[in-house]
């Protein structure tokens, strides 16, 4: 009797997503998992490579800052985000290297 090789068979043959990715890609998920964080990550995102204030941030989504400052935390726990301090300010912007591994990971998803 002659197997034949099903499509799962042939996926499953593949290599599986590596530990290290699979955690980023979770963090990520989790992250963005909340439609608060999603509309801010969205905010921080269109603001671009100059970034926004956090100050910034509280009117758009009718939000406290303590409530952003959480939600930013998550965020750059997660590496979407990352902050500089300028004087009293923390300005927030995208970050770019933890959307190769995820959009690798989406673009394979057939």
């Amino acid at each position: 009797m002659n197997k034949v090789s099903s499509p799962l068979a042939v996926s499953l043959s593949a290599r599986p997503l590596h530990a290290k990715d699979a955690l980023v890609i979770a963090r990520v998920c989790s992250a963005l998992s909340d439609p608060v964080r999603l509309r801010l990550f969205d905010l921080v995102r269109r603001a671009g490579a100059a970034g926004v204030c956090s100050c910034d941030l509280t009117e758009p989504l009718d939000r406290s800052q303590p409530t952003i400052s959480h939600h930013l935390k998550v965020l750059r726990e997660a590496g979407l985000v990352e902050s500089r301090r300028d004087g009293t300010w923390i300005w927030y912007s995208a970050t770019p290297k933890v959307f190769a591994v995820v959009t690798n990971y989406l673009s394979s998803v057939s």
